[in-house]
């Protein structure tokens, strides 16, 4: 191979590792997680027969204000989603997909009850 035909390999090869480092450098995060924050969705019985359940959610809902006080996860505050369920594995699917599809958590955080997890499973 001649000099510029070496100089050119080069290039090319440079050129390409380049643009597969600006691809890899661009930042994808799932729904309910960016730069700033991550959402996370928790369904607990804030009302119904087991509505004692309900501390369970506020004092998670303390926790994740404690993490935001001391600077959050490596910079990112956390958005905590809690909502009520009733304790009826019916209302925990309808307030699983509010959470999933209309608010976009990235995650569901503590939901409390066999049936009700076996519920919003799929």
């Amino acid at each position: 191979m001649t000099t510029s035909a070496s100089r050119r390999t080069t290039l090319i090869a440079l050129a390409g590792l380049l643009a597969t480092g600006s691809v890899l450098a661009q930042k994808k995060y799932d729904p309910g997680a960016s730069d700033t924050s991550i959402r996370i969705g928790n369904l607990v019985a804030y009302s119904g027969p087991v509505s004692a359940y309900g501390t369970i959610g506020k004092s998670a809902g303390a926790y994740f204000a404690k993490v935001n006080a001391e600077g959050g996860i490596n910079g990112r505050k956390i958005e905590y989603l809690s909502l009520d369920d009733a304790y009826t594995p019916s209302k925990t699917v309808e307030q699983a997909r509010k959470l999933v599809e209309q608010e976009e958590v990235l995650a569901l955080f503590l939901p409390v009850g066999t049936a009700h997890n076996q519920a919003i499973q799929r």
